[in-house]
């Protein structure tokens, strides 16, 4: 008996489409962001040195605007990319010296937005019904 009764393919679309819902969780860290922009905007961590405000808004683009991106499957791959640059400036930057527990959500997310970056959008994204139009 099989633990999965699909073909490989299946398998590997359900779960990108899983790893790719999972960045919804990330959506709501962008948007308290986004709700709290002027409160946040001069004090917010500026750990690359670009200014509080670009920074914030960086952090925005990344985790509000991508993770919305991903988990409707548009532009996946490269939507992924900030997300990951934000995860590293989190883990290696805002958090260096902390104890490992301070990183780990950080880690789980970079780890999470690397392995869609690797397995593509899927089968069930917009990705996929763009390609097959065109």
């Amino acid at each position: 008996m099989k633990l999965f009764p699909f073909k490989p393919d299946t398998t590997l679309n359900i779960t990108a489409l899983l790893l790719r819902l999972t960045s919804a969780l990330m959506i709501s860290h962008g948007w308290k962001k986004l709700a709290s922009f002027s409160e946040k905007a001069d004090s917010f961590p500026d750990p690359l040195h670009v200014g509080h405000t670009l920074s914030l808004s960086l952090t925005i683009f990344a985790e509000f605007l991508c993770s919305i991106l991903i988990v409707s499957g548009l532009f996946t791959r490269l939507a992924t990319i900030p997300l990951i640059i934000c995860m590293l400036v989190i883990i290696f930057i805002v958090d260096k010296g902390q104890p490992y527990l301070e990183s780990e959500s950080a880690i789980f997310y970079c780890l999470l937005y690397f392995a869609i970056l690797v397995i593509g959008s899927g089968k069930y994204s917009l990705d996929n019904a763009i390609r097959k139009t065109y």
